[in-house]
């Protein structure tokens, strides 16, 4: 696996991206537009199944945790609420010489221009506001001003009275959600890992607070353990608790999971002890009762919250960017090439198995659709017709196709197919009426 640091990694996953269709740059035609990318065929796959894992492993394995789809407009003043109206800004300088503008916080230390060089004087930082204002009806004035959401998360609140009164669930319990926000970033970069569209993962644990600080830990760790079992080695991903002058205002405890990206370590998710600070606020500009009554300790409260909140297109990425990896295997003509593996989790993968004619005469064909009509149910395939055995197998490698099943002629008389293995290159010869329970069980479920 290439090391942390190297910067051809990132080319060579970029390359790879959209040579196979896993992400294209967004408006490819027009010559694309700055930040956005669209998701091919494979890679659509890749990122639900990403999410998918974190779904089911927040909410369907959970008995404590339930879900919710907030809309993405909401009403001005859960934004005024939030302080987000007031305080989601970056500070913002333009280059005196090219007129490029940068964030001040993220200038060089040699306070050179990171676009033109100049060491000529920038302007005064100003705020700039990071969310994406738009206007609701007919008419643009002030009283039709909204906001793209910049974050699920007010979402979960404004919903926690209704979500905890239909559902009957007593702290300590969670509201996750999954959805689109959008921030106007002043300098988007780096492929996907910031961007101006984004997918955020959040969930909200509203706890009592005096169980706030055993929760933190335990989100901390739980959430650790979920990238290192989905194949995230130990040494690429870290925790790092934040500084007491880095905590945001309503935070009495953050921790960051980060990822050895080719560049340096990078946010992958942040786990945040938001306090009853959003509760709170909403309570007070709304006018509702957002507190719980604990009917066993006769206790009135507002909960505390917890928050683990990654992002599904950084997460992609890290995955990809983890199971990159190169090695030899042979040609099958007595010879020895590179090939590119993706050695990502079965769970993970876009493609499960690959399903492999030996030969696209008219005597395969038959029992190459009898045999992925019997496995397309079950598992996400493919079928590849086009080129010599070894190079298909190739291109299944690259995008991380754990399986291939190869349909050769023997299989006319004895009803059995090879299967090869992505990251052993093992083969083994199974019978067709066995295929799909073997298959399975190699995937550990996963279709």
């Amino acid at each position: 696996m290439a090391p942390a640091g190297d910067p051809k990694l990132m080319e060579r996953v970029v390359n790879l991206a959209k040579r196979r269709g896993l992400v294209f740059p967004s408006s490819d035609i027009y010559g694309g537009f700055r930040s956005t990318w669209d998701y091919g065929p494979l890679g659509v796959l890749l990122k639900r199944n990403v999410k998918d894992a974190w779904w089911r492993s927040m909410v369907q394995l959970r008995d404590d945790v339930v879900g919710l789809d907030a809309a993405i407009l909401m009403a001005p003043k859960v934004w005024e609420a939030s302080g987000h109206v007031a305080t989601f800004t970056d500070p913002l300088v333009d280059c005196r010489n090219c007129k490029e503008r940068c964030r001040a916080d993220q200038l060089p230390e040699s306070g050179a221009c990171p676009n033109c060089g100049s060491k000529e004087t920038f302007t005064e930082a100003r705020n700039f506001n990071l969310m994406f204002k738009t206007h609701v009806g007919p008419v643009e004035d002030d009283a039709s001003v909204a906001y793209l959401r910049p974050e699920t998360a007010q979402g979960i609140f404004v919903n926690f009275k209704n979500v905890q009164t239909t559902t009957r669930k007593k702290p300590p319990f969670g509201i996750a959600q999954i959805g689109k926000t959008f921030r106007n970033e002043i300098t988007p970069g780096n492929f996907v890992f910031r961007t101006r569209e984004f997918e955020q993962m959040e969930m909200e644990y509203f706890v009592p607070p005096d169980q706030a600080p055993k929760w933190f830990e335990y989100w901390v760790a739980e959430r650790h353990r979920w990238y290192l079992d989905l194949g995230i080695p130990e040494d690429k991903v870290r925790i790092r608790p934040h500084d007491s002058e880095e905590l945001s205002h309503y935070s009495a405890g953050t921790s960051d999971l980060e990822f050895a990206f080719p560049w340096g370590w990078g946010e992958l998710e942040g786990i945040a002890n938001r306090t009853d600070y959003d509760l709170t606020q909403h309570a007070k500009f709304s006018g509702e009762d957002l507190s719980y009554f604990d009917q066993e300790n006769d206790e009135r409260y507002v909960p505390y919250v917890i928050e683990p909140s990654a992002g599904a297109d950084r997460s992609t990425l890290a995955f990809l960017l983890a199971a990159y990896d190169e090695d030899e295997a042979p040609t099958g003509e007595g010879k020895v090439e590179k090939r590119t593996v993706l050695r990502l989790d079965p769970r993970l993968a876009p493609i499960k198995v690959a399903v492999l004619p030996l030969s696209k005469k008219d005597t395969l064909l038959p029992l190459t659709d009898e045999v992925a009509k019997a496995l397309r149910p079950h598992f996400m395939i493919d079928v590849d017709l086009a080129g010599a055995i070894g190079r298909r197998y190739r291109r299944q490698d690259e995008i991380g196709t754990p399986l291939c099943v190869t349909i050769d002629f023997d299989t006319i008389d004895d009803r059995a197919v090879t299967v090869r293995d992505r990251d052993s290159m093992a083969q083994e010869r199974i019978p067709v009426d066995r295929l799909v329970d073997e298959l399975r069980d190699r995937l550990g479920g996963a279709c």
